[in-house]
């Protein structure tokens, strides 16, 4: 018997926590812009960031190589700098953090709300002093921070808002898509995203002056894009020819490029019936595990609809779950270890207050979800997991 539950384990396929939902009308996007003979920096590029500021119901949004490079720019396009503090939660991933430092900013971690796992305003207003500019409240797993409260309190002070939407793509606040409401929304494409280019990510905005700088910045300071001067100009002034431009900020090299918004465009078509799929998903697996006394599942608020980018749990034998799931080839993952844990903050200084988040993160456990696990698949987690809440 042992033999042969072995041999019917080992046929099995590992399992991802994350997949991305690819097929032809990507590879034929891509290859229109082979075609094209265009891949960098170009028009598909300005179609793709169109097509997503109208989805998102923002006025301007600029298209980047990844979502940290969205959070740096959003600083430097504010402004903020060396003796200046930014409030970000430590519940994420690093580069909120590191995005603060790169502007010589002091990040200041905020505790989180223990059902969504997003700032907790009460404490936002707790670490507030003379020296905050600026905080970025983040939208956990695709469901949205309460956006009212956090401007609420940042406008009382003075501080501009700059969201992480990196999980929330396609996610409602209060009925209003995710990317309109702050003042810079960033967001991730990365591979496992939910809108997926392999890399890449975009700000989002309705301050013309704020699109401006990021757009310059994102192409090292350079106050037009190459494929706009390969226009040609009649004109006696050398100003006005197509080899012609000026360097006006020092900026980075951060934009996007013509085959990675090409893979945006195709994906955003498939956003929506995508996400409908894993807000699915996610209720099949609440359906099962509700009742089970030792884990909680995922709360999502009446006033949000979230883009159920990963599905966490919560339970005190994380550890072991992980462990057995693991033997069965499925795999989980935690989001996150806390920032200040990672070896680099804690030999910088780098110290928080923030008990809820201390508590909860040991808990944390994100089970597979994307659009094309299929429901025989997902038994398998649903089994394991049943199964191992009969040996506690």
């Amino acid at each position: 018997m042992p033999r042969t539950s072995q041999s019917k384990v080992s046929v099995l396929k590992v399992l991802p926590v994350f997949r991305p939902a690819m097929g032809q009308a990507e590879i034929d996007a891509v290859a229109e812009v082979i075609r094209s003979g265009w891949i960098g920096l170009g028009p598909k590029t300005e179609e793709f960031e169109n097509k997503f500021a109208k989805y998102v119901d923002s006025d301007y949004a600029v298209g980047l190589n990844s979502a940290t490079a969205a959070l740096h720019l959003s600083l430097l396009a504010l402004g903020i700098g060396k003796g200046d503090e930014v409030l970000v939660p430590s519940l994420t991933f690093v580069s909120d953090a590191h995005a603060v430092l790169y502007v010589g900013a002091r990040p200041v971690f905020v505790d989180i709300d223990e059902e969504t796992l997003c700032m907790d305003p009460a404490d936002l207003k707790r670490k507030i002093t003379k020296k905050s500019k600026a905080v970025i409240p983040v939208d956990f797993g695709g469901h949205p921070v309460d956006l009212d409260e956090i401007q609420r309190i940042a406008k009382k002070h003075n501080l501009k808002v700059i969201e992480d939407a990196s999980h929330a793509c396609g996610s409602q606040y209060k009925g209003k898509m995710i990317g309109g409401l702050s003042d810079l929304t960033c967001f991730s494409f990365h591979a496992v995203k939910n809108l997926a280019t392999g890399d890449g990510g975009m700000v989002t905005t309705n301050d013309k002056d704020l699109a401006d700088r990021i757009r310059r910045l994102r192409w090292v300071g350079i106050d037009k894009a190459t494929w706009e001067r390969e226009e040609k100009v009649l004109s006696e002034d050398y100003r006005q020819y197509g080899w012609y431009y000026d360097v006006v900020d020092l900026g980075y090299k951060y934009h996007m490029n013509d085959l990675t918004a090409a893979i945006g465009i195709a994906q955003l078509k498939k956003l929506k019936k995508a996400n409908r799929r894993r807000k699915f998903l996610a209720k099949r697996y609440d359906d099962h595990f509700r009742q089970l006394k030792w884990l909680k599942i995922p709360i999502v608020k009446d006033w949000a609809e979230s883009a159920r980018h990963n599905y966490v749990i919560k339970t005190r034998y994380r550890d072991r779950l992980n462990l057995l799931l693991k033997d069965r080839l499925i795999s989980s993952g935690v989001h996150y270890m806390p920032i200040h844990h990672h070896k680099y903050y804690r030999q910088t200084g780098y110290t928080a207050n923030v008990p809820v988040t201390e508590r909860v993160w040991k808990t944390l456990l994100t089970l597979p979800l994307y659009p094309t696990l299929s429901f025989r698949d997902q038994d398998r987690v649903i089994n394991a997991i049943q199964e191992f809440g009969k040996t506690l």
